[in-house]
């Protein structure tokens, strides 16, 4: 199932298991990436009741973002030419792109926004993990 040269199946998929990753890395971090950015416990409280049923437009917008993401990375690694979209250069891609893209801009606009280093941390963390899920699974379906 493939589209000007890219696995439109392997985007999918690739978006749907960086959003899962997403949801288990938050579920996990929620408190210290609250404490991070600022809420008071009162904020933590009120959060923690609403769940899921809060808003849904910012999981509308993860997963909308998350295959945008897949499919310039899917773009970027089949750029390597015939028979390169593998786990390696899928991971080494992925890699460089946290690393060129995602970090950079992110430390900027936290500094900036004056916003702790740990909230860098954990945000960085999680989008690292999403491109390098998103690596390993484009590069495993191959071209």
């Amino acid at each position: 199932m493939t589209f000007g040269g890219i696995n439109v199946l392997a985007i999918i998929v690739a978006a749907l298991a960086g959003f899962g990753f997403g949801a288990v890395y938050y579920m996990t971090l929620s408190r210290p990436w609250m404490n991070a950015s600022g809420w008071s416990a009162e904020e933590q409280a009120a959060k923690g009741k609403a769940g899921m049923g809060a808003s849904k437009a910012p999981f509308i917008i993860a997963i909308v973002a998350n295959l945008v993401m897949a499919w310039v990375l899917a773009g970027l690694i089949g750029h390597l030419g015939p028979g390169q979209t593998t786990i390696r250069n899928g991971l080494i891609s992925a890699g460089f792109c946290w690393l060129g893209f995602v970090i950079t801009t992110q430390s900027v606009n936290y500094a900036f926004g004056g916003r702790k280093s740990s909230l860098t941390v954990i945000d960085g963390g999680h989008w690292l993990g999403v491109l390098l899920i998103m690596g390993a699974v484009i590069g495993a379906f191959g071209s």
